[in-house]
């Protein structure tokens, strides 16, 4: 029988030394400069995150001494959903410290925890019901924490170049928005932008700077649009504006604003100075006749393509 006996040393690796470089010696000594733990954070930041929904991981910070939760235009934290009360709840900060949740004789109440209630003391993690579909988590966080929530929602849900909103969040939020409005009789309309030639940035002058037109040009519609209004990237070099509450005139108005808001602007990439031109197609969910999203979508589509053959840099409606 064989014996198998202890090495001396350990084992070589077999893989060529110029793969392993420097940091595979063997004889280096453990560093011992770890630094020191950070103190523990103080969690002294309450928060909501909403769990549900098209806005799943949005936070909002609990400032104030109150809170409304509601579909009133002036509720700090405003739901648009149908179930929802205009003052439905309300989270106050007690003199003590304490968060506490009240239901404002909502419609369809105020749960925590899966328990029906008028008034409840919070706890860190209790879920909080409003209505029957939108669920928050109270917690405490601290400073970093808070942060990494708002990225980790801003990342889920913006396109990383432009920062307007992503095409997955665009699709979620305007079926929302056209069921909102067939089913309230409110205005909504789109409009539909391209920007004109953008082929040509890119072969002419690299990607790079392709790029620096997006950034610019999204930023200056950006700019434009209400706190209401919905703006995301709805292709390569299209984006979309999903408007509420104005009328088709009023629509075809506001965008011409933004075409001419576009056209004027100077775009410096390095030593070179770019223009930019949208085309524009305005559709309005009246002229649908109880069509839908995809209905809405098309018919902006095709007045894109009027603008274009039209000549460019002009809005159809």
């Amino acid at each position: 029988m064989q014996t198998i006996k202890p090495l001396d040393r350990p084992p070589r690796s077999s893989l060529p030394p110029e793969w392993l470089g420097e940091e595979a010696g063997t004889d280096r000594t453990t560093e011992d400069n770890i630094p020191v733990a950070p103190p523990s954070r103080v969690k002294d930041r309450p928060l909501l995150t909403m769990l549900t929904g098209l806005n799943a991981g949005q936070v909002f910070p609990l400032d104030g001494a109150e809170t409304i939760i509601g579909r009133a235009k002036d509720a700090h934290v405003r739901l648009d959903e149908a179930g929802i009360s205009r003052n439905h709840a309300r989270i106050v900060r007690t003199e003590d410290g304490r968060y506490v949740a009240e239901d404002l004789r909502s419609t369809n109440g105020l749960f925590v925890n899966g328990a029906r209630v008028d008034k409840a003391v919070l706890g860190a993690s209790d879920r909080i019901q409003v209505g029957p579909n939108v669920v928050f988590r109270f917690g405490l966080l601290d400073a970093e924490e808070e942060e990494l929530a708002r990225q980790l929602f801003e990342s889920s849900t913006r396109d990383a170049l432009t920062r307007a909103y992503n095409r997955k969040y665009l699709s979620e939020r305007l079926g929302a928005e056209v069921a909102y409005a067939q089913r309230h009789a409110t205005t909504l309309a789109v409009i539909l932008l391209d920007l004109d030639h953008f082929k040509r940035v890119n072969d002419s002058h690299g990607h790079q700077a392709g790029d620096a037109v997006l950034r610019v040009v999204a930023a200056q519609i950006a700019r434009l649009i209400r706190a209401e209004d919905i703006f995301a990237r709805f292709g390569g070099e299209e984006f979309l504006v999903v408007v509420r509450g104005i009328e088709h005139a009023n629509v075809a108005r506001f965008a011409e604003r933004i075409r001419m808001a576009v056209e004027q602007l100077v775009i410096p990439v390095g030593d070179l100075r770019l223009r930019a031109s949208l085309s524009l197609g305005v559709a309005t969910l009246a002229e649908c006749h109880g069509g839908g999203v995809e209905t809405l979508l098309q018919l902006a589509d095709e007045r894109l393509y009027k603008a274009k053959v039209s000549g460019r840099n002009r809005v159809a409606s």
